[in-house]
C-alpha cells in the first residue's frame, strides 16, 4: 500500500510548474511574423549581395558597376541591422530559401551580351520583394526598432530600384 501510494504522488505534476513550461514556448502571432520578416528580409539581403558582387565582376557597363557597389554597401548595412535584431529578439536566421540560389545560378551562366538585362530584371525582382516585405511589417507591427530600421531603408529600396529602372531603360 506504501509503494502504491509513493508512485502515485511520484507522477503528480506540478500545475504552475507545467503552465510556466507552456508560456516559455507559447508564441505569439506578432513575434511569428517578426520572425517571418527577419528571415525573408536576411535571406532576400544576402540574394541581392551576391548578386550585386557578381555584376562587380562580370558586367563591363560602369553605371552597373557602381550601383551594384552601392546596392551591395546598402544591403551589407541593412543585413547587419536586421541579424542584430533578430538576435535581441531569440530569432536565428538560416538560409531555407532555394530559389534565390536559382537567381544567381542564372547569373552567372548569363552570357555577356544578355548579363546586363538578367541581372537588372533580377535584381529589380529581388528589390520588389523586399519593399513588399518592408510594407508589409510596417502594417503589422508596432514595434519601434523593426519601424526604425523600414523608415531608414524603404526610401533607399526604392531609389535603387529607380536607379535600376532607369539604367533598363537605357540599355533597350
Amino acid at each position: 500500500m506504501i509503494i502504491i501510494a509513493c508512485i502515485s504522488s511520484c507522477k503528480k505534476t506540478n500545475p504552475i510548474e507545467n503552465s510556466l513550461k507552456n508560456e516559455a514556448f507559447l508564441k505569439t502571432e506578432k513575434e511569428e511574423i517578426e520572425a517571418f520578416f527577419f528571415i525573408a528580409t536576411a535571406n532576400v539581403s544576402k540574394s541581392i549581395i551576391s548578386k550585386s558582387q557578381i555584376a562587380q565582376q562580370k558586367s563591363s557597363d560602369f553605371a552597373i558597376q557602381e550601383l551594384s557597389r552601392k546596392t551591395e554597401i546598402e544591403q551589407t548595412e541593412l543585413l547587419q541591422e536586421v541579424s542584430k535584431l533578430a538576435n535581441k529578439k531569440l530569432v536565428i536566421i538560416t538560409e531555407i530559401n532555394a530559389t534565390h540560389k536559382r537567381d544567381l545560378y542564372d547569373l552567372i551562366d548569363a552570357g555577356m551580351i544578355s548579363f546586363n538585362k538578367v541581372y537588372l530584371t533580377s535584381m529589380a525582382e529581388s528589390l520588389k520583394e523586399q519593399i513588399n516585405l518592408f510594407e508589409s511589417i510596417s502594417k503589422e507591427t508596432n514595434d519601434k526598432e523593426i519601424l526604425k530600421l523600414v523608415l531608414h531603408h524603404l526610401p533607399e529600396q526604392y531609389q535603387i530600384l529607380r536607379e535600376m529602372q532607369r539604367i533598363n531603360n537605357e540599355i533597350i
